[in-house]
């Protein structure tokens, strides 16, 4: 079996002997940016621009659970090779480790900022792009966080 998607919203199952589309997973609301097989082939993950993980399974086409929790666009999806875990990658600076049976999140990876935690509240002087770009290295503005939820230092 192949498997592809794309801006048709759609994941689709081909069968590499045929040409021919076995199966249509249809459910996504956003274009299809990345798709995977689980180990066994029996689960396709798919991700979108809409911050989701659709976990499908193949024989019966079917979506079994989809996935929530990053906050910007999820660059790549990859199982582990025993298939009991999903790893997301973000545009938010994380890593997500799924368990595939629950759907649950186990943990979120993030590598260390060099301005992580920093209180920039009260610094003065600092035009709209510095700020930005200290807030992007991990320093808090906790004057403007209420305003803007996405600028509570992570992006």
């Amino acid at each position: 079996m192949l498997i592809s998607a794309g801006s048709d919203l759609s994941v689709k199952l081909w069968d590499i002997h045929t040409g021919n589309c076995q199966q249509t997973l249809s459910g996504h609301t956003k274009m299809v940016t990345g798709v995977k097989f689980s180990p066994d082939g029996n689960i396709v993950a798919s991700c979108i621009h809409d911050r989701t993980i659709k976990l499908w399974h193949t024989q019966i086409g079917r979506c079994l659970k989809t996935l929530l929790g990053h906050s910007h666009w999820i660059l790549g999806i990859a199982f582990h090779p025993k298939g009991q875990i999903l790893a997301s990658a973000c545009q938010d600076q994380t890593i997500r480790l799924w368990d595939v049976d629950t759907g649950e999140c186990r943990e979120i990876l993030r590598s260390p900022r060099p301005y992580e935690g920093m209180n920039i509240t009260a610094i003065t002087g600092l035009n709209t792009a510095q700020k930005a770009t200290l807030m992007a290295l991990g320093a808090v503005d906790y004057k403007n966080a209420d305003k803007n939820p996405r600028r509570k230092g992570v992006y």
